[in-house]
């Protein structure tokens, strides 16, 4: 699961536990069943007929979707997906909206022009809309236009869903990479400034670990092969347990991420979650939301790895200082970052509405049907 994955899996898990009906719609390529229940949810699949610019088109999705969102009271949609914007006018929603906005469209700003007024369309129509960190709904241009119907619900993750690994997978990943190593863990794509911390990486020994698979993997390894650096482990993709007992071992997590695509960073409150100390860019994103600047770890300025370096070798230096930072880190998460709180505070929103001809007003239990 990517980070947005993740996020809708913790929602409708727990709203679940709460008495909220949830059914979730997404794509798939594959070939499997069409419905399948996850962790006490509906997980409905529609097929994947091509993409775009990383966005996902489904002919069937139209029909999919128009039929669970007859029976929900609430439909509940992640942004960005413009293939859901253009399905969400096509079926003719009338029953009560809210959607999450995890991002801003960096990339494709030549699509984004012919994009635009489709979102504005789109995102006016919402009733409610809800950002996951006060800092991206500070610095956001598209979220300053709806001021008066954005609301802040930070992510939230349920330590108790991850696996406990066991003494010999522990054991396995500290003799391979001893007691002390720093840890990346994410989909290996262009804005999560990997190229950046392999040139950082030059001139030390510090063990790194990178966890995760992704379209530039092969780029990165061919950078670290041309910078001569030993000290660099990819491990692609790995089980959960594998991954959480490297995020217990870790003295360190490193989140170099260095665009606003980053809108949140969920590794890096996974490493906030296991007490370890972090090191992110000011990105103006939920990134520094998790990490404080000198209280949970260190911020340094985007782009830039000497910065970065310098950052790594102050943690790797000063031992005391890292495992106090780690304690605050866990703290913070205990205090703002619970799936139990997120998923609170959306359910609030989902009992706010009934529906009642067509239009929103306060009163019963949600159901929603959403996808990304």
């Amino acid at each position: 699961m990517g980070g947005v994955e993740q996020v809708i899996n913790q929602i409708a898990r727990g709203a679940n536990r709460l008495g909220v009906k949830t059914d979730v719609l997404s794509l798939t390529p594959d070939r499997v069943p069409r419905t399948i229940e996850i962790d006490g949810y509906l997980a409905h699949r529609a097929r994947l007929d091509f993409q775009v610019a990383s966005t996902g088109f489904s002919l069937s999705a139209f029909l999919r979707f128009a039929q669970l969102a007859k029976q929900a009271d609430v439909i509940h949609y992640h942004f960005p997906w413009p293939f859901m914007d253009v399905v969400h006018f096509a079926t003719r929603i009338k029953k009560p909206t809210v959607v999450t906005y995890h991002s801003d469209i960096i990339r494709q700003k030549n699509l984004l022009k012919l994009y635009r007024p489709l979102m504005w369309k789109f995102l006016g129509s919402m009733d409610r809309i809800v950002a996951t960190s006060p800092n991206y709904l500070a610095t956001s241009d598209v979220l300053a236009r709806y001021p008066e119907k954005t609301s802040v619900i930070p992510i939230g993750l349920d330590k108790a869903t991850y696996p406990q690994p066991r003494a010999e997978r522990l054991q396995f990943w500290q003799e391979k990479f001893g007691p002390k190593f720093f840890l990346f863990v994410g989909v290996i794509r262009y804005y999560k400034g990997l190229n950046i911390l392999l040139e950082a990486a030059q001139g030390t020994d510090y063990p790194i670990v990178i966890v995760g698979s992704g379209p530039i993997e092969d780029e990165l390894k061919a950078q670290a092969a041309q910078l001569g650096l030993r000290n660099i482990h990819f491990l692609g993709f790995l089980p959960d347990e594998d991954k959480v007992a490297l995020l217990t071992l870790c003295y360190g997590v490193l989140f170099p991420s260095h665009l606003r695509s980053e809108a949140f960073g969920i590794s890096l409150l996974e490493g906030a979650m296991y007490g370890k100390p972090m090191i992110s860019s000011e990105i103006g994103t939920g990134t520094t939301f998790i990490n404080i600047a000198d209280e949970t770890g260190l911020v340094v300025p985007p782009s830039d790895p000497a910065a970065l370096r310098q950052a790594m070798r102050y943690l790797w230096e000063h031992p005391e200082q890292a495992a106090e930072m780690g304690r605050r880190a866990e703290e913070r998460y205990w205090k703002y970052f619970t799936a139990e709180q997120m998923v609170g505070e959306y359910v609030k929103l989902y009992h706010g509405w009934r529906v009642s001809d067509g239009r929103a007003d306060s009163g019963s239990v949600a159901k929603i049907s959403g996808g990304c």
